[in-house]
């Protein structure tokens, strides 16, 4: 069941192996140690996975991020702000962590749009795969090198 718990512990056996150095997280949509795949868990493992690798890169810390100019163009003092110089609409774009699936919308417009909770919100993009994905063919190069593969190991 994708719960508060799973999600605290996907997060955590996600995001500290991704911080040592990792580069293959192992898990992703399984439940109960492994007994039990659940697609809702994958689509939220996905955002946490995404969440991680966005921690891993860090920050960048430089003349362009630092925005000096910008600070001492805009001042200080009050009636002063930053938040509509086209510095920061540019890095906060780049910056900002965005989601599919959490919600960080104001209370009244998760509710206006249905109150689904995370596992809901989840579950719903599952199917919405299911039902909407096309596959695309593998050109012809592609399968038979996946043949010859496939073939070598009989």
């Amino acid at each position: 069941m994708s719960d508060a718990q799973a999600g605290n512990e996907k997060t955590l056996t996600t995001l500290l192996p991704a911080m040592a150095g990792a580069n293959m997280l192992y898990g992703m949509g399984m439940l109960d140690m492994g007994m039990t795949f659940s697609y809702t868990q994958l689509i939220l493992d996905n955002e946490i996975a995404n969440m991680a690798n966005r921690v891993v890169r860090g920050i960048d810390v430089n003349d362009a991020t630092l925005a000096v100019d910008v600070i001492r163009s805009v001042g200080g003092g009050v009636g002063k702000q930053f938040l509509m110089e086209d510095h920061t609409m540019e890095y906060m774009r780049k910056e900002q962590q965005s989601t599919r699936i959490f919600d960080r919308q104001p209370r009244e417009f998760w509710l206006a749009n249905g109150a689904k909770d995370t596992a809901t919100r989840a579950q719903e993009k599952a199917l919405q795969i299911f039902n909407d994905h096309k596959a695309i063919a593998l050109d012809a190069p592609t399968l038979s090198e996946l043949k010859r593969i496939v073939d070598s190991v009989k």
